[in-house]
């Protein structure tokens, strides 16, 4: 059997029951699977467990679950109730001031968590009935919620760049520190957006009455707020970046500080633990048997050479070296639209990395515009996680406010945050220093 036919078998069955709505850990499992006993025979087996083995004896894994723990922790310990009071009191006077402290906290929630939905479903209980009480446009609120919580997925520390770094053969600490500036930027550009916009329109988005404003003193008050989260993100990133402790070890610093948090503010009890370790378990588990399923798929079609023929189309495109990176770029938004993000991943990153490596384009740099394209997924229809974070929550905000949301609403809500996360991708692919500086100062490397 040709290798072409291989490859449209492979990838098409793939399509196919993925379409059909079946898990993606047991589609690409299942078929790595099938395709090496059909191949060769079911004593070929042994060479993925052997591979799996590999995967699962990585030390870096050992922070998957403790990052989601750490999450699972702050989600429910009150940092986010004390930090959206603290910016209602600071930004509250502004117009949009609201929305952009929103953003802020999710900025802050997704230096200590790692993951978006900490923050996505945070904000959305807490931020979103308030705005909307205050005469906010619910569009304008929904999207700077669901925006900010997909930064989680880019700024350290990122539970996405740690299963890239193992695929993609990347050091942790580099994706982190390479991440950081590309995430600030593009916080900041969703700020400097509804801040336009809401100077631009008042109506969509008013200021607090003055009788509803803070004093000063109020406002410095709040700032013990920001303490234990600040104080928490040092922990973690700065003794990775210092070179004091691996990302692994980090996430064990984290997960004892995020523990602290819940105590300090009074939240620690058995219940709030037992549901953090289930949903830590669970995701967990998704996590690694994707990873393990992935294994499966990559054994088969790399023993085939279908890697080698994909790469042999990509290096053929026209365009010199440019032309098979934007499209490799575009195939990861088309396939964001329907896939999930860690799935994209096992099946394109074999493929696409020894290509960029070819093409001559630093794999660290490719690997940040490779979190930047995901991050795009948690906001596109129809299957973006955001989206229907957002939906799970809504009959919560009609109850509070007796605003009703529909998911047209919501999909409209996401469409100029999207068109301003595909800025931060192009500014990254023209400028690659803004993901290659920060690496290179702590790192001593190019």
């Amino acid at each position: 059997m040709s290798i072409e036919l291989v490859t449209i078998l492979l990838f098409g069955s793939m399509v196919l029951l993925l379409a059909l709505g079946l898990p993606v850990a047991f589609t690409l499992g299942g078929i790595g699977v099938i395709f090496i006993v059909f191949l060769w025979d079911i004593s070929a087996l042994p060479a993925v467990a052997l591979d799996i083995f590999g995967k699962m004896t990585n030390f870096i894994l050992v922070a998957i679950p403790l990052f989601i723990f750490m999450a699972n922790v702050l989600e429910r310990s009150g940092v986010a109730d004390d930090a959206y009071e603290m910016m209602y009191r600071w930004f509250g006077p502004l117009r949009g001031g609201l929305a952009v402290g929103t953003v802020i906290i999710c900025t802050i929630f997704a230096a200590m968590s790692g993951i978006s939905a900490a923050a996505t479903v945070s904000m959305g209980l807490i931020a979103v009935p308030s705005m909307l009480k205050r005469g906010y446009e619910k569009e304008l609120v929904m999207g700077s919620v669901q925006a900010g919580g997909a930064l989680g997925v880019l700024i350290p520390p990122s539970i996405i760049m740690i299963v890239l770094a193992l695929f993609g053969q990347l050091s942790v600490g580099k994706l982190f520190a390479g991440g950081m500036i590309p995430g600030l930027i593009l916080s900041s550009l969703f700020i400097i957006y509804i801040l336009i916009r809401s100077f631009l329109q008042p109506n969509l988005a008013p200021a607090l009455p003055s009788e509803m404003r803070s004093s000063w003193r109020d406002k410095l008050t709040s700032l013990r707020a920001v303490i234990l989260p600040v104080l928490l993100i040092v922990a973690v990133l700065g003794s990775i970046l210092a070179g004091m402790a691996t990302p692994s070890e980090a996430a064990g610093i984290g997960t004892f500080g995020s523990i602290i948090c819940a105590a300090v503010y009074g939240r620690l009890n058995w219940r709030m633990f037992k549901e953090a370790c289930d949903q830590t378990i669970r995701l967990s588990a998704m996590v690694m048997w994707i990873i393990f399923g992935a294994c499966c798929l990559s054994v088969a079609y790399i023993a085939v050479g279908a890697d080698e023929l994909i790469g042999k189309v990509l290096l053929g495109l026209p365009g010199g070296r440019w032309g098979p990176l934007i499209i490799m770029v575009f195939i990861w938004v088309i396939l964001g639209c329907f896939l999930d993000n860690f799935g994209i991943l096992a099946i394109t990153t074999p493929v696409f990395f020894p290509v960029v490596r070819t093409l001559g384009f630093d794999p660290l740099w490719f690997g940040i515009l490779y979190v930047l394209t995901i991050e795009t997924s948690y906001l596109t229809p129809p299957f973006g996680f955001n989206l229907f974070f957002m939906r799970g929550i809504t009959p919560f905000i009609k109850r509070e406010t007796g605003i009703d949301i529909s998911m047209g609403d919501i999909y409209r809500s996401i469409v100029p945050f999207v068109g301003i996360q595909l800025v931060a991708l192009v500014l990254v692919m023209v400028f690659p220093q803004l993901a290659l500086w920060l690496p290179s100062v702590v790192f001593g490397t190019k």
